[in-house]
């Protein structure tokens, strides 16, 4: 069942939750994360053993071939659909 939720100005819409990224097809812009003030994902790299690992652990740092966006606080999610 939806949540329906409301503007500052009564104006009604239903959230919409950020359940899950899929690798497969997040290019790891980076926009969703800009806009996202809720700490709701973050950036991580991909090896080419396809490991999600952080872009800062000099461990993986020259096997990561892409970064995706992770989810890391879901239940932050406020449901705006940036």
């Amino acid at each position: 069942m939806p949540i329906t939720a409301y503007t500052r100005g009564g104006t009604e819409y239903v959230p919409e939750f950020l359940v899950a990224i899929d690798p497969t097809t997040c290019i790891g812009c980076g926009r969703c994360f800009k806009v996202c003030g809720r700490d709701v994902m973050t950036l991580k790299g991909i090896t080419d053993e396809d490991l999600i690992v952080d872009p800062d652990d000099e461990d993986h740092e020259d096997d990561i071939v892409r970064s995706i966006m992770v989810m890391v606080a879901p239940e932050n999610c406020i449901g705006c659909g940036a």
